[in-house]
């Protein structure tokens, strides 16, 4: 009986949602524990690291690493299993643009190390005790990984075949993605495994949309009952379905909520926040400068707003500070 091929899941700088998503499949992890043997997945099993150096190269047949990219660790990680597999998925939000953890590229490192080790208010630290990398104490040498200056998306650091988007993927698209590698028959390197088209071709609302948007406001969700039937961009809402790639199969519209963007842009995009945002511009009411300034207000976090789960991969990518 011929050997199954091995896969393999690894967790980065992420909240781990996509690692529940896998659980998810429900009766459907059955089919894919039944057709392949997982040689990898530190969260469910016991791995170590030297299981996997132990590993020959290309052994693997496909690994999907979920998270962004900020210490050491986690880029000396990556660079092991992009060695180790034939194929590497660069699965999530934060692995595949650098997810919510890449608005930490809004601040220098020093910044957040010194709020979360000394100024947040639950922190009492007077002598300011920051962590070490290195530290020796009675013979005994211990190591922490380093604390990159920025978030990195998967592939900033390493080679990737293939992009499963989604905060997290869908159990269908990642049953897909499954079915798809076992096929043999792989889409062209680089593609996102996800329709290339933009959220509103299958949105519930599409028959509501107004052919032209005039924003008279901004309103957050929490702050007025949303109409379940009606566009949410028509009601004030900010929606990134413009701008962001379907295949989630609308299930933040379904739970009357807007889309946030977490299926990044689709192929004819080059940054997604820029994308919504000049949509958005173009289509205010408002020409005086205060008229202007007063429905901004409406939208009191830009940046985490339009670059919620796409900052590392976007034209800004990081906050550069005069002198720096």
């Amino acid at each position: 009986m011929p050997d199954k091929p091995k896969i393999g899941f690894y967790w980065c700088a992420s909240c781990g949602g996509c690692e529940e998503s896998v659980v998810d499949l429900a009766e459907d992890i059955l089919m894919v524990t039944g057709a392949v043997d997982i040689v990898f997945w530190p969260v469910a099993m016991d791995f170590k690291k030297s299981d996997v150096e132990k590993m020959d190269d290309g052994s693997i047949l496909a690994t999907m690493v979920n998270g962004a990219i900020r210490t050491s660790e986690q880029e000396e990680m990556a660079r092991l299993i992009r060695r180790k597999s034939k194929i590497v998925i660069a699965y999530g939000s934060c692995a595949h643009l650098g997810g919510i953890p890449s608005l930490a590229n809004e601040f220098e490192k020093a910044e957040i190390l010194k709020y979360i080790y000394s100024d947040a208010p639950s922190v009492i630290n007077k002598e300011e005790t920051y962590p070490l990398t290195e530290f020796k104490h009675n013979g005994r040498y211990v190591t922490l990984p380093v604390f990159r200056n920025i978030v990195r998306t998967l592939d900033q650091v390493i080679d990737v075949d293939y992009y499963l988007p989604g905060c997290p993927p869908t159990p269908k698209l990642l049953k897909q993605a499954v079915l798809t590698l076992l096929s043999g028959e792989l889409p062209p390197k680089g593609a996102v495994l996800a329709p290339d088209y933009a959220l509103c071709e299958e949105c519930p609302r599409k028959k509501t949309k107004p052919d032209n948007v005039s924003f008279t406001q901004f309103v957050k969700p929490h702050m007025m009952l949303i109409d379940k039937e009606k566009c949410l961009l028509a009601q004030g809402v900010i929606c990134m379905g413009p701008a962001t790639r379907a295949g989630c199969e609308a299930l933040c519209i379904n739970g009357n909520m807007p889309c946030s963007g977490c299926f990044g842009p689709t192929s004819r995009v080059k940054d997604q926040g820029a994308k919504i945002l000049s949509s958005i511009c173009s289509n205010i009411e408002a020409k005086s400068e205060d008229e202007i300034d007063t429905l901004l207000n409406g939208i009191p976090d830009p940046v985490g707003t339009f670059y919620r789960y796409g900052l590392a991969a976007s034209l800004l990518r990081k906050k550069i500070q005069e002198g720096k």
